[in-house]
């Protein structure tokens, strides 16, 4: 966990990234612990976070059994849904994934493990959310890989490949099988997808209209060529909307 929550504490990160850790665990002081060179910053987040989970560890428990109830509820429509998007089989394929639940609040995935974090403060439904949001990154660039043959390496931030593959959740995710089991599900709940995507535009046009008229128009590996073709166009304002909202974030 620690290892988990360190990924987005290191020099330089934007407040977007660093702050959510702040915001739960107020027991941090953010001006120091960012006032430290990373190996100092790393000891006193760490310290801190172990007496957290001392203190957490009944509950962390509690929730992975209640989210694994209610997923075993939803699990069916779920692979029903991603394997129509993906045309591969999603209900056989993908039983390897772990969820691990814990005390980081941004959740990331691990491509190559085939694990992703689930913050041990979400509701079951919300858990479900951030759970098909992460699965549909595993199906997509396992179907992304066998199209393209390309290195791992390039699917991870700041990659415009990870940039598209976080973009295109929002059109995956509309799918009424996904859509009625996510509370995050429109954008009024709060969005399944990083909130600086919805006023992005390229030449004037909002890129998120863009990519799901692609989708819906398109199977799904013609999709990632044409769409990522489209990201390559765009990619400097794509870049710059981003670092300017990241930059921006309190």
């Amino acid at each position: 966990m620690i290892e988990s929550i360190m990924g987005f504490q290191s020099e330089g990160e934007a407040g977007f990234w660093t702050g959510a850790l702040y915001h739960f665990y107020p027991q941090i002081d953010r001006e120091h612990a960012l006032s430290l060179p990373f190996p100092e910053r790393k000891g006193y987040i760490e310290s801190t976070m172990r007496a957290v989970y001392a203190e957490a560890s009944p509950e962390i428990r509690r929730k992975a059994e209640l989210y694994n109830r209610h997923w075993d509820e939803c699990e069916a429509q779920i692979a029903a849904a991603l394997s129509d998007a993906f045309d591969v089989d999603c209900a056989g394929g993908y039983n390897d994934i772990v969820a691990r639940v814990g005390l980081d609040p941004i959740s990331p995935r691990f491509l190559r493990e085939r694990a992703f974090d689930v913050f041990y403060l979400n509701s079951e439904k919300g858990a479900i959310g951030m759970s098909i949001h992460e699965i549909i990154h595993f199906v997509w660039f396992d179907v992304w890989h066998s199209l393209f043959g390309d290195s791992f390496d390039e699917y991870e931030r700041p990659n415009l490949k990870w940039i598209l593959s976080e973009m295109v959740v929002e059109s995956v995710m509309s799918d009424p099988r996904l859509s009625s089991i996510n509370p995050y599900f429109p954008r009024e709940e709060g969005g399944c997808i990083y909130p600086y995507f919805f006023d992005m535009k390229a030449g004037g046009t909002l890129i998120l209209d863009t990519l799901d008229k692609m989708y819906r128009s398109e199977n799904i590996r013609d999709f990632m060529r044409d769409s990522y073709a489209y990201c390559l166009e765009h990619k400097q304002e794509i870049r710059s909307h981003i670092e300017k909202s990241e930059a921006n974030y309190p």
